[in-house]
């Protein structure tokens, strides 16, 4: 059985929703409103994981689009791995806050990075496992993405996965060095996908000339 991909998007943006706000809600304002100033500049490490897993999840959401504007109908396969990702997306605020946690505390960071970047490399893994799933089974696909425009979103998905996997390991070394590396991706990957929107080009199953 085959669905048209919007209800799956529609669905998926309720959830993302969801997750970026809950993430504000894991900043607690200070209780010792005689000394507030100095009370929310200690919260600087919740403010660091706020910004930065919005600014990431900001990502999942552009990339989500992209992905399904490329994607005609879904099947039970991609529904499944759909659901799984958005299931990871609604942990993100509980990996935000025991980050938040572990660096305003001072212990515990490297687990606490490593939980982070884990709950990012396994939406990345997704992210290329329906794209993979998609890509081998052509009906899947839109009939104006070409072979250029397929092997751009899958250079950019194998690139998030890499880079998110390098800035988890090095995080388990220098926590501080590893979310460097976890932001550094933020502002290179919301740079346009070279190929990502194609001249049509109808393929011979849909009718194309041949």
């Amino acid at each position: 059985m085959e669905r048209h991909p919007a209800r799956v998007v529609a669905f998926s943006d309720a959830v993302i929703a969801i997750a970026v706000t809950l993430l504000v809600l894991e900043i607690r304002p200070p209780q010792d409103t005689r000394h507030l100033f100095h009370g929310l500049v200690t919260l600087w490490p919740s403010y660091l994981a706020y910004v930065v897993t919005f600014m990431l999840v900001g990502q999942v959401w552009a990339n989500h689009h992209v992905m399904f504007d490329q994607i005609r109908t879904a099947d039970r396969t991609v529904l499944f791995l759909n659901t799984v990702l958005l299931m990871d997306i609604a942990f993100l605020p509980f990996a935000a806050s025991v980050l938040a946690g572990a660096f305003r505390d001072g212990h515990g960071q490297r687990t606490a990075v490593i939980l982070h970047g884990i709950a990012f490399e396994l939406a990345a893994l997704l992210f290329n496992a329906i794209w993979q799933y998609v890509r081998r089974h052509h009906r899947l696909l839109v009939a104006t993405i070409d072979p250029a425009g397929v092997k751009a979103i899958s250079r950019r998905f194998r690139l998030a996965l890499t880079w998110i996997a390098v800035g988890t390991l090095l995080g388990a070394l220098l926590p501080p060095l590893g979310m460097a590396v976890i932001a550094a991706f933020i502002p290179f990957y919301w740079l346009p996908i070279r190929g990502e929107i194609a001249r049509a080009q109808p393929r011979r199953d849909e009718g194309g000339p041949a």
